[in-house]
């Protein structure tokens, strides 16, 4: 009997399917490890029921990725939700330009949390939040605490397979808490497992929230550098904002950089583009010439 599945971990050679809400322990055919073929948590497997009782089998097939994240290495991603709390820390907006920017290179659809929306005040959380809305991303405020947009954001990750990323202090833990009160054993029961020392290389787990929707058990994206694909005529791609204004540059090649009558910084200064996150393009771009003068 065959049966499709879903890889939740690796472990010591073995993987971890689960189909129908059982987990079966599967080895990997012959011909994967002539092949030294990577799997990864998230990935589609076929595999062949070897004892039902034990739940063992082996993996007969990988079936194709929509998408591979290397740090973590987690596949078929189809959401990040990129974390901040809007107060107690303050966002820092160039860290969240980054890392989204880190997701739309993937290849991977991102939705913007801000959290601690019970700490300020209506106009202070519109303030923050228009940019990107403008810009036409998904972006919810919530309030772990409140519990203000958690059911919003439930129905926002639900059937998906999640990965959240953010820094420290933006409450990603109490968000998960708030969307299942699971996730606090799920955690619990997974650290006993795995060791967290500061030189451990930790294993990517998928943790099951709601039905049909997986937390990816990771830090999540850890580089600090925007992506090696990315040249500075590519940048501007990662601010739809621009598109419409770019239309008016008298140059085809314009980086809104630096040319005059730049539609752009026409917009900018008309206050229809965010000046905050322009401002962040332009240290971007800068970073791009420099990397790409090293070469």
């Amino acid at each position: 009997m065959t049966l499709k599945g879903l890889l939740i971990k690796g472990y010591n050679g073995f993987y971890y399917v689960e189909t129908e809400g059982r987990i079966w322990s599967c080895s990997l055919r012959g011909r994967f490890r002539i092949k030294k073929q990577r799997f990864l948590p998230g990935d589609r497997v076929k595999f062949t029921v070897i004892d039902p009782d034990k739940g063992c089998g082996v993996i007969e097939e990988l079936f194709p990725r929509q998408n591979e994240l290397i740090r973590p290495p987690v596949a078929n991603v189809d959401k990040v939700v990129i974390t901040f709390a809007l107060h107690n820390p303050k966002p820092d907006l160039l860290l969240l330009d980054r890392i989204l920017i880190q997701v739309l290179q993937a290849g991977i659809e991102p939705l913007i949390c801000f959290n601690k929306a019970d700490l300020v005040t209506e106009g202070e959380c519109d303030a923050i939040l228009s940019p990107y809305v403008f810009a036409g991303y998904d972006v919810i405020a919530v309030s772990a605490y409140s519990r203000q947009g958690i059911d919003k954001l439930k129905l926002a990750i639900h059937g998906n397979l999640i990965v959240m990323a953010g820094p420290s202090g933006a409450g990603k833990s109490s968000i998960l808490n708030a969307i299942d009160e699971r996730f606090h054993l799920a955690t619990g029961e997974l650290s006993k497992k795995v060791e967290r020392g500061k030189h451990t290389t930790r294993r990517v787990e998928l943790l099951p929230l709601e039905k049909g929707t997986y937390l990816a058990d990771t830090p999540g994206f850890s580089s600090l550098f925007l992506p090696d694909k990315i040249e500075r005529s590519d940048l501007q791609k990662f601010y739809p904002e621009f598109a419409v204004f770019a239309q008016d540059c008298p140059y085809t090649s314009c980086l809104h950089d630096r040319e005059r009558d730049c539609g752009v910084k026409n917009a900018v200064t008309q206050g229809s583009i965010d000046a905050g996150r322009y401002e962040r393009y332009c240290l971007f771009l800068e970073e791009l010439k420099e990397r790409e003068g090293k070469y």
